[in-house]
Parts: C-alpha cells; structure tokens; sequence
C-alpha cells in the first residue's frame, strides 16, 4: 500500500491561531500523521514539523466584502507565522500518541487601535502589535479502528486528545495615542494574535482512508475542540474604541473546528510522489457545544480548496499544502445579538481573511 498523508490541521488554527484564517481566531490544531503500511514496524517515533503562513487583510460582515476598506486604507492586516513540531510514539500498530508543540509568531498592522477613542480618532496613524511565543500544547491518543495490515484499502481512525492553557492568552505590546497627550500604553494584544485561548480543551478526531487502487486514495478529516471555559478575564479594551461595544470588554474562549476531504494521485512513473486535491472548512462556531459563550468573539468560516503535493521515501516524507479561499463569512457573534436586542438596530462585526495560506512540512521516522 502507498503512504497516505492525512493532514491534522487546526489554523486554524492555525491557528493557529488562527486561524478561518486571520482575525477569526482560528488556533493551531497540530501537523501531519503519516499512515502505517502493512509490513512497516508497529513500533517506533515519527518527528512532524509543520510551517504555516498567511496573510489576512480582505474584511467581511456575513459572505459580503467590505472592499472599501482597501480603497480606504482602514483595513487590518495580520501576518501570521506557525510552527507546530510534534512527536508520535507508535505503540503498535493500532494505537499511537502525539504530543504537539505550537510555536507563533504574529504582526498585525491597524488603524483603529492606535488613536481611536470613544469612536473618534485622536491621531489616524498605522501602527504595528506584535507577539511571539509557545501557544497551547496539545496531547491526543489515536487507534485504527481495524488492522490496518488486514485492511489496507479502508480504514478510519478515532482520536481524543488534552489541550493546555500553556500559551499566553495576556500578551501585551503597545498601542498608540491612546494614553494621556496622545502617549504609548502597554495593552494586550487582539484576540487573533494570542498564543493560547486561557482554557483546558479536549478534541476529538476523526481520519478515514479509502484506497480503491494502488495509485489512487482519497481521505476525510474531521476536528473539534470543545473549550468548556467561558471566558478567560482577559481585556480586549475594545469599551474604549466604541461604547456600542462596551460588552466586548472581556475575550472568550471559543471552540473550534476543521474538516478536510479530498484525493491523492500517486505517480508510478516518479515513484514517491503524489498530487491531492480536496476542500476543507475550518472556524469558529457562535455558541460552544459546552458551557456559555459570552464575551468578545469573532466567529465564522473559510471554505478552502486544498491542492496538494507530496514526496515519500521509507522514512521521511515532505509535503506542500495551499489551501485558497472560495468562502468566507463573518457571522454575527452573541454580543452582535445583545446588542441588535438592545438598540433594535441590527448589528454584525466583522474580520479580516486571508485569500492563501501556505503549509509546508516533514515527518521523519525513527
């Protein structure tokens, strides 16, 4: 049987964080498990490191771009940087644990962050924030559901996993004109640059594989984390930008998730190479499946075709992904609704999307 490369992607996140992509706060959601041959051993360690980058700067409320804003040049824009390196232990040839280690680094560049007050500009002056650093690791238990030696053509696996609140979900960097006379203020950072979330999550997965030839695959991926936190008391200072949204002064702790499908071609001809095509769809649900969703979030989704290619030799493979955005929407989040209640005007936020993202990694098998 040919390896099969299942991406486990959260991003999000990347999330990310990420990230769908960009100030939807899509996290991180891990790298790359490679499928176990019949034949190969049912023990051992697989080292997986994942880069993933993307820029968000095109604005949404609902499916509508608000293209002004780069006719205005008040869009936001981040620049997103992830490094999820992970270890496999193969236990046998069943069941296998990962432990995975997000590594972000984030630039965003903005307007309204640096001299809005009370809805008025002090100073209209572009500005960057900053963060870098550890996000949130994350541990996960995986078994086949069958033999994957007895069946090679199909196969699902189950996964659930532990996220920890090991990333700063308080980083700070400097805001502009808004402190007295117009001076610097350490705040923290916007949600979608943050390392971590501030909660104890668990995330369950599922991977299937079905192989009708030898040269032909197709697979599914599915992930959800279930954050039970509400909020995580974090300021996000958004009170001082505008009083319409003085019940955005606290960040949430949302949950989170992605799904993947799609097919991979093996070439006999360049033995080890192979070309994918799929979908996938990554986001940030309104309400979570498990406790209350209060506070400042910014959900919604990015539908994304996902072209593929690989490179595969007996132990290591290598593998470019570019998912490219065909969907976007920014949905109207709680505190949209409290206030629309209030006022009896409609109101919906929106956020920043990326037209790309760029994934490229490795796994190497010891």
């Amino acid at each position: 049987m040919k390896k099969v490369c299942c991406l486990i992607i959260f991003f999000l996140f990347a999330r990310t964080y990420t990230n769908a992509q960009g100030c939807v706060a899509i996290r991180s959601t891990g790298s790359s498990c490679a499928i176990q041959q019949p034949g190969e051993d049912s023990t051992g360690w697989v080292f997986n490191a994942n880069y993933r980058y993307f820029k968000s700067f095109r604005h949404f409320k609902g499916h509508e771009e608000q293209k002004e804003r780069l006719v205005q040049n008040t869009e936001v824009i981040n620049y997103t940087n992830s490094l999820d390196l992970s270890i496999t232990r193969k236990i046998n040839n069943r069941w296998s644990v990962n432990v995975n280690f997000p590594l972000l680094a984030t630039t965003r560049s903005s307007l309204y962050e640096h001299g809005l007050v009370n809805g008025t500009y002090v100073k209209k002056e572009r500005h960057n924030t900053q963060s870098f650093g550890l996000g949130d690791i994350r541990l996960a238990a995986y078994h086949w559901l069958t033999d994957p030696e007895k069946h090679s053509k199909l196969n699902i696996q189950a996964g659930l996993g532990i996220k920890f609140a090991t990333g700063d979900y308080n980083y700070k960097d400097y805001w502009y004109n808004v402190g007295p006379g117009g001076s610097k203020e350490l705040r923290t950072v916007d949600q979608s640059m943050q390392l971590g979330d501030g909660g104890t999550g668990f995330t369950t997965e599922i991977n299937m594989y079905y192989m009708p030839t030898r040269l032909l695959s197709f697979y599914a991926n599915t992930y959800y984390l279930v954050n039970p936190r509400n909020t995580n008391g974090t300021r996000t200072y958004r009170e001082t930008l505008s009083p319409a949204i003085a019940n955005e002064d606290i960040m949430s702790v949302p949950d989170q998730y992605m799904a993947r499908v799609g097919a991979s071609y093996n070439f006999s001809a360049l033995p080890g190479f192979s070309l994918g095509a799929g979908g996938r769809i990554e986001g940030i649900p309104v309400y979570d499946l498990v406790g209350k969703s209060d506070a400042f979030r910014r959900p919604g989704y990015v539908i994304s075709a996902e072209p593929a290619i690989s490179y595969t030799t007996k132990k290591a493979s290598w593998y470019l992904n570019l998912p490219i955005a065909v969907s976007r929407n920014r949905t109207q989040s709680v505190t949209d609704k409290e206030m629309s209640k209030l006022t009896g005007t409609y109101r919906q936020g929106d956020a920043a999307f990326a037209d790309y993202s760029i994934n490229l990694g490795c796994a190497i098998k010891f």
